[in-house]
């Protein structure tokens, strides 16, 4: 069980790492645009915060992965239902 719990961490780690990686470059890609033509900033700024607000989301799911690692660590119990409950919000916020 704690080899199929430490994959699943790990495959959930890397494609956090993949979603922020896709959204920086992303990113970076609006701001050329809208440096190269001020006025694209109308049209690209809500695009460009919404791809920051998926960042940040990443960044939180990062941290709450890593605090279901540590408590699997620290216990030989699987997750509490509050732990569940999260990780299903979060999965259904990014649907």
């Amino acid at each position: 069980m704690t080899d199929e719990f430490d994959d699943l961490m790990d495959e959930a780690i890397e494609n956090i790492r993949n979603d922020r990686k896709a959204a920086r470059e992303f990113l970076n890609e609006l701001a050329n645009q809208i440096a190269q033509n001020a006025e694209n900033n109308r049209a690209l700024s809500p695009v460009a915060a919404k791809h920051i607000e998926t960042m940040q989301r990443s960044n939180e799911q990062l941290v709450k992965v890593l605090t279901l690692k540590q408590k699997e660590r620290t216990k030989d119990i699987g997750l509490s239902e509050e732990d569940k409950a999260s990780l299903f919000d979060m999965i259904q916020g990014d649907a």
